[in-house]
């Protein structure tokens, strides 16, 4: 006995599948997602699967095209997963502006050290050293706190505190903007 063919049906064999439920399947697709060609892209992924999985596709272990279904609805279920969680996707109007680095003006980051410094006078000098320590310079709270000679939890303490005082002084003016 060939061990290939118990492994992955042979080609006529998926074919026959294909012929027999592909119609179903992509009606199916289409139906859960609105999209012809999300569905078309599910519908190959589902194909993949039992391709994968050829040991599952005879009716001795239940309905093929239940299967099938089954296969669909979870793939369509993990790609609108993946969608939501990325950020939704923007076309640019021209290709000329796709390969285009954003880059801030000179003066925008002059005014925005200006704001934070403003701000950060606001501030008791602990609080504003742990500010500086985690935000600015980037740290993690431990590194930060070695480097302040304070424990990790004082840190995350000083960190918070300054937080809600910033945010309590602050609220009417962002508010207002």
């Amino acid at each position: 006995m060939d061990t290939k063919s118990t492994i992955r049906p042979a080609a006529t064999d998926m074919d026959g599948v294909i012929r027999e439920h592909g119609a179903a399947l992509l009606s199916y697709a289409t139906r859960l997602t609105g999209d012809r060609y999300l569905a078309e892209d599910i519908v190959q992924e589902t194909w993949l699967r039992a391709w994968r999985h050829a040991d599952r596709l005879t009716n001795g272990n239940g309905s093929v095209r239940g299967w099938l279904l089954r296969v669909a609805h979870n793939v369509a279920v993990d790609q609108h997963r993946s969608r939501k969680s990325r950020p939704t996707e923007v076309a640019f109007e021209s290709a000329e502006l796709a390969n285009k680095a954003v880059q801030s003006a000179p003066s925008d980051e002059v005014e925005s050290r200006m704001v934070v410094d403003e701000l950060l006078d606001h501030l008791s000098p602990a609080h504003r050293s742990a500010i500086v320590e985690v935000y600015v310079t980037d740290r993690t709270t431990a590194s930060a706190a070695t480097a302040l000679g304070v424990p990790i939890g004082t840190v995350k303490s000083r960190l918070h505190h300054a937080i809600r005082s910033l945010r309590d002084r602050f609220r009417p003016v962002l508010e207002a903007a």
